[in-house]
């Protein structure tokens, strides 16, 4: 297959962009869709790409959905797409896009098809949110007579619902993860045990059963169970309580435990999505040093609890709702790749795969392309090097990704999909497992589109075709022309491709909602952003506009991608990219640097790694050691304590030339920013040191506790201002520069070595070489005595004060960062400790402190909305006189549409709940909840002992440089 570029190169004929109403060709206009009239109810970045490609394809009546929390004035705009959208007409409101239960969604469905068809639109789209995979919704749509721009209500039925996708799955020989997926049905069941008091509760509640399952004498108790329930949920009743539901979980999962030993458990609600509804459980099995029916039953006990948290969590916990909850083993190492489906109800086509294992809570962070060209040309690359355990590595991922796509298609065909979805896998080393089907498009699925266009031709005539680009369009295509589009080939756009979800969160990867964001650079060549318009600049006076991010909604901000050749070149653009990115604001946090950290292990490393779900986590908590021993250390103070032993390295290296022996004191004082600026950048903000030492990892190495560098430490230096982008730029501020000066010094240095290195024919890695050179005391290279003299005193100077940069390698060393490595297998080797629950969350507040607080009270550990109990109706977590224990859960904040379970840093009394407003109520990051009496006093730390403990400390990582 040819590249995207070559192959519109060599067919100058072909339709290319969305305007198929204005092909040459009658069969390329037939599919035309400037007619359609979509009315768009989701938000995010895929809003604005819905409305930049119906743009693009000349339909001009669509409109758009926003809640009263999408606001439309433009110093706080959460909706920015509206700063294009000049026609208020085609700007629609709603309180809110779904309802906070059964009753307002169902009164939400109404209100959106009403707003259609009072406006005139033939169709909806609901992206990759909220309704999406609403099978109710898209009945409703349907039956209303408008077209849902997705998957039809059948497809979501029979793919959209995890349970039933299982089933439909094992009927097509699809491998399924081990589990259980109708503990609702055995719950009812085990209530009514027999046929007859099954068909009893039938007549009793009234329910409208199919008859023929009534007579069918052969059908299982389960089975029957399993129709029963549906027909509950079509009246609106609860056949069993939440409690018997969690009796029956428990149960089960205290004998997966016992089928499956030293494993954990994970329970899925049916209906969540986005890494919601999930939970995992059994953390304490794994290291158990006994495993009994007390340990098991002990371990067990945690469901109840959890799956309240889920059915909360889904808002699934109403009378009538399916609580129906997944209960599967948890692949330990596990990696999560999914395959691009689309298909028309008769065809089915798979457009390659996605790793999305860089994630962490369920939510994905970091999303590779899998396709067989890339995985190819690895494959060639690995072997052209001789690594054959990677080439082993790689073909086996190559034929894990083509039975995924074999199955893809084949599950997709039972369903009928008729539209964009996605097929989720677990993949175990050479084993996969489907996981689940996501009836829409994926947050994710530009990684698919740069890989791949389609290519739809005539099937009268293999000359007459138009080609497709955008997901979005193809969707819309479906919706339109159905059954006539023919099955499409799918044609290389590039091989690789990357996505980094640029998120409001902190250091540890904790929701920061409430920011304000007041700056956003251009974006560079070759970067793809969507970020849903908050790039756009006010229409009136072109200037930037500030966006509040809100923590009301998921704490994505944009996605950032890249493209390449390779796997290698998508992700040397990304790091450029985040490299050049710049943004800022107040109360502003995002995890651009964390990727910055993270892409650049992974390049300094190996990019065709094999990550599982497990690495963010032990990832993160090295950079949190990083940060505790970088606290440790004074850049600043180095440097003063080096001059001084420097002066009598200087005077023994010039004991008859007094005037060299000043001129190399007073290059040494000029170097001084120069070399501190960065380090303490580095020091101050661990992702980029994680980044920085991961690309230098083989600038380097250890002899006896002493660095000894492998290449021109002056070339780190001005890489490393290259990396924090501070290089020398005319038109950045001073603040984010290399100061004139120094870049001065540095650019001279960096000069005199290149001159010396062509002068006496050396490479640009040979420093090993020009460095022995140097040493010589004789002159070399035809250089005289006096040229030769200052030569090497030129040399000593520029080099002069380097070995502070090896602390940072130092660093490294201390706290072991380099055993978290890739194999030669690709596998990567997760060291024990990182596992320790009991570090990372020590890490975690070592990335970002807790908010200060007095000894008497407890404060929010975050912004959001607050909750002091478990699920309505239970009773609350503390109450006023309680004892609260160590890890005991004191509250819940909801921010960003995740749940967060605080539990209690130490032990003590609540004295007062001062928090005020009751459940939902919105707190922000450091607002006191409770007086608190401690169990123990806490003693605060000595500045003046701390400033003695760093300079001590210091001392010690310069003494082992020098």
């Amino acid at each position: 297959m040819t590249q995207a570029a070559d192959y519109y190169q060599n067919n100058p004929l072909i339709h290319r962009g969305r305007r198929l109403g204005q092909s040459p060709s009658a069969w390329v206009r037939s599919f035309a869709c400037e007619d359609l009239k979509p009315l768009i109810v989701c938000r995010g970045p895929i809003r604005k790409e819905a409305m930049d490609v119906y743009a693009e394809m000349g339909i001009s009546h669509f409109g758009i959905l926003v809640s009263e929390k999408d606001s439309i004035a433009y110093p706080r705009a959460l909706a920015p797409e509206l700063r294009s959208l000049t026609d208020s007409r085609r700007v629609h409101r709603v309180p809110d896009y779904t309802g906070a239960s059964k009753e307002e969604r169902v009164e939400r469905i109404n209100q959106i098809i009403r707003i259609a068809k009072d406006n005139g639109y033939d169709s909806i789209f609901a992206g990759y949110g909220f309704m999406a995979e609403d099978g109710e919704f898209v009945d409703a749509i349907e039956k209303a007579g408008l077209t849902f721009i997705g998957p039809c209500s059948a497809t979501q039925d029979g793919a959209g619902k995890k349970d039933e996708a299982k089933r439909t799955a094992l009927n097509v020989d699809v491998s399924v993860t081990p589990g259980i997926d109708n503990v609702t049905a055995r719950t009812l069941a085990k209530k009514h045990p027999s046929r007859e008091k099954l068909l009893a509760l039938v007549k009793a509640e009234g329910l409208d059963c199919d008859p023929k399952l009534r007579k069918d004498q052969i059908i299982s108790l389960e089975d029957l169970a399993d129709h029963i329930l549906y027909a509950s949920y079509a009246k609106g009743i609860d056949l069993f309580s939440v409690e018997e539901l969690c009796a029956q979980v428990q149960q089960e999962v205290a004998a997966m435990f016992t089928k499956y030993p030293r494993s954990r458990v994970r329970l899925k609600a049916i209906g969540g999505g986005g890494g919601k509804g999930q939970r995992i459980l059994g953390a304490a099995l794994l290291t158990a040093k006994k495993l009994d029916d007390t340990t098991i039953q002990q371990a067990a006990s945690e469901a109840p609890g959890l799956v309240r948290e889920i059915l909360n969590e889904v808002k699934a916990n109403g009378v009538g709702d399916n609580k129906n909850v997944l209960v599967e083993l948890n692949i330990e190492q596990t990696r999560h790749n999914e395959i691009q489906l689309l298909g028309n109800g008769d065809w089915c086509i798979a457009l390659g795969g996605r790793d999305c294992s860089l994630q962490m809570h369920e939510q994905k962070l970091l999303e590779v392309s899998v396709t067989h060209e890339g995985l190819l040309a690895a494959i060639a690359t690995a072997g052209a090097a001789g690594k054959q355990a990677e080439v082993k590595a790689l073909e086996s991922d190559l034929k894990v990704l083509q039975h995924m796509e074999e199955e893809s298609e084949r599950f997709g065909k039972a369903v009928g999909l008729d539209s964009a979805s996605t097929f989720e896998c677990i993949v175990d080393r050479d084993r996969h497992f489907f996981m689940e089907v996501n009836t829409r498009i994926q947050v994710e699925h530009r990684v698919t589109e740069l890989c791949y266009s389609l290519k739809f031709t005539n099937p009268e005539d293999p000359d007459d075709f138009f080609v497709v680009e955008s997901l979005v369009e193809a969707m819309a295509l479906l919706a339109r022309h159905k059954k006539r589009l023919p099955r499409p080939e799918r044609i290389v756009r590039f091989n690789a491709s990357v996505e980094a979800r640029l998120n409001a969160t902190d250091a540890s990867l904790s929701p920061n909602a409430g920011g304000v964001i007041r700056y956003w650079s251009k974006p560079i060549q070759g970067e793809v952003r969507d970020d849903q318009g908050i790039s756009m600049l006010n229409p009136d006076t072109c200037q930037f506009m500030k966006y509040n991010v809100a923590g009301a909604y998921d704490s994505n901000i944009a996605l950032l991608l890249t493209t390449g050749n390779d796997r290698l070149e998508s992700y040397e653009r990304l790091a450029e990219v985040i490299r050049s990115t710049t943004i800022n604001g107040d109360n502003l946090a995002t995890n651009l640097e964390f990727h910055f950290g993270l892409v650049n292990w992974f390049l300094g490393r190996n990019v065709n790694a094999k990550p599982t779900t497990r690495f963010v986590v032990p990832y993160l908590t090295l950079v949190g050691t990083l940060k505790e021993e970088a606290n440790k250390l004074d850049p600043l103070f180095a440097f003063v304590q080096m001059k001084k032993q420097y002066a009598k390295r200087i005077e023994a290296a010039f004991p008859s030339n007094p005037q060299a022996a000043r001129r190399m004191s007073q290059v040494l004082d000029r170097k001084g920013i120069l070399i501190t600026r960065p380090m303490e950048r580095l020091l101050g903000n661990p992702h980029l040191l994680s980044g920085w030492l991961s690309m230098n990892t083989k600038n380097f190495r250890l002899e006896k506790g002493k660095i000894v560098w492998l290449r021109n430490p002056l070339g780190v230096l001005s890489e490393t201002y290259e990396f924090l982008h501070m290089s020398y730029r005319p038109h950045k501020p001073a603040a984010d520069n290399i100061w004139d000066h120094d870049n001065e010094l540095l650019q001279e240095s960096l000069d005199f070595y290149r001159t010396l290195r062509e002068h006496f024919g050396l490479a640009r890695d040979e420093y090993f070489k020009l460095n022995d050179i140097l040493k010589q005391e004789e002159p070399q290279g035809g250089f005289d005595e006096d040229t030769w003299g200052q030569i090497r005193s030129a040399h000593f100077g520029y080099e002069a004060g380097l070995e502070l940069l090896g602390m940072l390698f130092l660093i490294g060393e201390n706290v072991k960062f380099w055993e978290l490595r890739v194999e030669e297998d690709l596998e990567i080797t997760i060291p024990d400790y990182l596992t320790d629950p009991d570090l990372q969350a020590r890490m975690k507040k070592v990335l970002v402190p807790p908010p200060a607080t007095r000894a008497d009270e407890i404060v929010a550990a975050c912004g959001g909305m607050y909750y002091s109990q478990e699920a309505p109706g239970m009773p609350p977590f503390v109450t006023e006189g309680m004892h609260f224990e160590k890890g005991q859960p004191l509250y819940i904040i909801e921010v960003m549409k995740m749940f967060n379970k605080i539990c209690a840093p130490f032990s003590g009394t609540i004295d007062k709940v001062i928090m005020q407003g009751g459940d939902g109520t919105i707190v922000q990051k450091g607002q006191p909840l409770f007086k608190i009496t401690p169990d123990e006093i806490f003693v605060d730390v000595d500045p003046i002992e701390v400033e003695r403990q760093t300079r001590t400390r210091t001392t010690e990582y310069l003494n082992a440089v020098l």
